[in-house]
């Protein structure tokens, strides 16, 4: 029996956020509202086995479509009281790239205390640089300020000068993913908040302001690929996709051990080790077989963790020699590794992850946001929903930020921004030029306003405008 959530939180005043999270093997979506000690409380959870996804990137967006409808669906039923308009939803894919960049701009009134409409114009210009063709800017993250000679300025606002400057990571994705995911989430008549890179959205649920201030790297071990995040002195200072993941550890025991799919994935998550010394040799596994066509056998565990070192060994290699390109010494990362994402849950893959970057390793989980209550759906504690959270978790961030920017009250409605220095971003989204993409329907969504359209109109986003925008 599914667990039902009590109308009397859905019904509070305090603001109600939505996380998206668009995997390769699974499609989530939890809602959440802050209590009174800032911790979330859940209000309602679904998730449904991914469709038309690929390495974390849509497809097939019909297929896409009709699963996260399915997410949509379990959502609601967890809480019939509950009113879904608005998502965060996370970005990944080998498509995704980053760069650093330097901003610099000569203050009118050097004797004025910096604010916020300087910062925002540094982060424009950032804007304007040249990108390969079909790229485009979706996050703006500005590291660290400098006015005149003083560096390593977290929040400038306050200071005054004549030279004011900024060190940026800017992170871009393939014009023709973003729309594709675009697309699946309008024909389920959402309204995209913002896009948040997935990487990023686990940090905000694994990471405390002690991790941060420590230096840590995240490693997010998800179906299609592994995304990595590494915060330096306080700020996020290097992102990567890696393009392998849990479905390749999957395909490589399945091709290995000649068994099918469903029973690789079986073996994975049952029997499977990163840590091939850990494994008993004496241990034997039975696989039925399928009729005549393919008798039964029998897998030696120790084999079987063989397979799954190999693919992880590469896995984190890739992190070494991220590692490299970031130009970060280990040594100044106290925090060492949180692995966190559905790899994460794999026997000995803390072990593995010492073992290979000589690190300290801990596995990620988002308990550290979440409340203690009735309310609660056991599940979200595993680290596979860590980006789901982290969605979540990102949205009330950026409205506590522009609450206070503004000096508003958090419920009242304002143009939502990022908070400095960890993301800035454009947060409505443009209708593509393809109307196909909004008119089409193939699911029934129930429990939507009348004033949906009217709503959609009012907050469209000019990030991913496209002429030609054809799947992928």
């Amino acid at each position: 029996m599914k667990e039902q959530i009590s109308p009397d939180v859905a019904s509070s005043k305090n603001p109600i956020i939505a996380g998206l999270d668009i995997g390769s093997t699974k499609i989530a979506i939890v809602v959440a509202q802050k209590n009174d000690n800032g911790k979330l409380e859940v209000l309602g959870f679904g998730s449904a086995p991914s469709q038309g996804v690929e390495h974390a990137q849509v497809i097939n967006i019909n297929q896409t479509t009709n699963a996260i409808a399915l997410a949509l669906q379990r959502c609601y039923q967890s809480n019939p009281h509950l009113h879904i308009d608005e998502v965060y939803v996370g970005v990944a894919g080998k498509h995704i790239r980053s760069l650093a960049n330097r901003g610099d701009m000569i203050r009118e009134h050097p004797d004025a205390e910096i604010a916020y409409p300087e910062i925002d114009k540094l982060i424009a210009d950032q804007k304007k640089i040249g990108l390969p063709a079909g790229d485009r800017i979706i996050d703006v993250i500005p590291q660290d300020f400098q006015v005149d000679d003083r560096i390593n300025i977290v929040d400038p606002i306050g200071y005054t000068g004549v030279r004011f400057g900024a060190n940026f990571h800017i992170v871009t994705a393939d014009q023709r993913a973003i729309n594709n995911i675009y697309r699946a989430v309008v024909n389920n008549n959402l309204v995209i908040k913002d896009f948040v890179l997935e990487p990023i959205a686990s940090a905000h649920a694994v990471l405390t302001p002690v991790d941060i201030d420590a230096g840590v790297v995240v490693l997010d071990i998800g179906g299609g690929t592994t995304d990595l995040a590494i915060f330096s002195e306080g700020v996020l200072r290097y992102t990567a996709v890696i393009a392998f993941g849990g479905e390749n550890i999957t395909a490589d025991i399945k091709k290995g051990l000649s068994v099918l799919k469903n029973q690789a994935e079986k073996l994975k998550t049952e029997f499977g080790s990163a840590f091939p010394d850990e494994a008993d040799l004496r241990q034997f596994i039975t696989v039925p077989g399928i009729r005549d066509s393919m008798p039964s056998k029998e897998i030696c565990v120790h084999t079987l963790s063989q397979v799954i070192h190999a693919r992880m060994a590469e896995i984190l290699d890739f992190v070494n020699y991220n590692m490299r390109q970031a130009k970060i010494n280990p040594v100044d990362l106290a925090g060492g590794i949180i692995v966190t994402g559905g790899g994460a849950q794999l026997k000995n893959v803390k072990q593995l992850t010492e073992y290979i970057t000589s690190m300290n390793t801990r596995i990620g989980t988002p308990d550290e946001y979440l409340a203690s209550n009735p309310n609660f759906i056991a599940e979200l504690r595993k680290p596979i929903y860590s980006t789901c959270i982290g969605l979540v978790l990102k949205g009330f961030k950026d409205m506590e930020y522009e609450a206070n920017k503004m000096n508003r009250p958090l419920g009242q409605q304002v143009k939502i921004q990022s908070p400095i220095p960890l993301s800035h971003k454009e947060t409505s989204v443009q209708p593509l030029s393809d109307k196909s993409a909004v008119e089409q329907k193939p699911v029934d969504v129930s429990k939507r306003k009348l004033h949906f359209w009217e709503r959609f109109t009012a907050s469209l986003i000019d990030l991913f405008k496209a002429e030609n925008d054809t799947e992928i």
